[in-house]
């Protein structure tokens, strides 16, 4: 199964501002299964997701400082069932 979360041509700083929530939702995420986690492995593994996802975002902001005013988004996700 295939979901189609983002398609289309938006503003640079509407473009900014949804990955910029995409990014904090999966952050927040980490940062839930952190304080439910009692292995100190899980943690240390997803605070480096959560430092990698900021500094992903980071570069994105500064990227995208350089470039045009109009952005083409893509995101899909796909879904399949795992084993």
């Amino acid at each position: 199964m295939k979901l189609n979360l983002l398609q289309g041509q938006f503003e640079k700083n509407d473009a900014l501002h949804l990955i910029t929530q995409f990014v904090h939702a999966k952050i927040r995420y980490h940062e839930d299964k952190i304080m439910r986690s009692s292995s100190e492995e899980d943690i240390k593994m997803r605070e480096n997701r959560i430092k990698e996802l900021q500094r992903d975002l980071y570069d994105l902001r500064k990227t995208l400082e350089q470039g045009g005013e109009s952005l083409s988004l893509s995101g899909m996700i796909e879904v399949e069932k795992a084993g």
